[in-house]
């Protein structure tokens, strides 16, 4: 967890930017640095979702039943702990949206002619005096992609994977 406390300290944009100017332009690069930048959000759920779970009745009973730890961690842990980070991923999803959107505008994500609403935003401010729908709408596609698509598959998500809610 010291490792997820050290790049916490770093603002999460410095360090995609740092990433992505380092390594070749491209999709991988703004894979490694989305996976580089989000990977501790998901380290620090995981742990303390563990935790939490290892006090609850149903996983002393396994223990004290003689399940070895793979099997409570089997069948008992990850279970609970999927419903948490499939959200939390899915919530994630719109920043990873606006971190490839901003490294491809700043010129550090894809390249032409590859198709990305970074690159036509930052095609159309050269014309947004003239024409200003060129950047404007690429902009309301992410925005309501963000606001509403992640969002709503994060809700829908964690309706259907929350044991808790799979008797109602």
């Amino acid at each position: 967890m010291r490792l997820v406390d050290i790049q916490l300290s770093v603002p999460a944009i410095l360090l995609a930017v740092l990433v992505a100017a380092v390594l070749a332009r491209g999709l991988l690069t703004i894979v490694v640095t989305i996976t580089l930048t989000f990977w501790t959000l998901y380290a620090r759920i995981a742990r303390a979702e563990t935790l939490g779970l290892g006090a609850h009745e149903f996983v002393l009973a396994a223990v004290a039943s003689g399940a070895h730890s793979g099997r409570v961690l089997r069948q008992h842990i990850l279970p609970n702990l999927l419903n948490s980070i499939v959200v939390v991923a899915t919530l994630q999803l719109g920043q990873a949206i606006l971190f490839e959107s901003a490294l491809t505008f700043l010129g550090l994500g894809l390249q032409p002619p590859a198709n990305a609403w970074g690159l036509m935003i930052a095609d159309g401010r050269l014309y947004l005096s003239t024409a200003w729908w060129v950047p404007t709408f690429p902009g309301l596609a992410i925005m309501v992609t963000v606001l509403v698509g992640a969002n709503l598959l994060g809700d829908w998500l964690h309706d259907r994977l929350d044991p808790r809610l799979a008797g109602a």
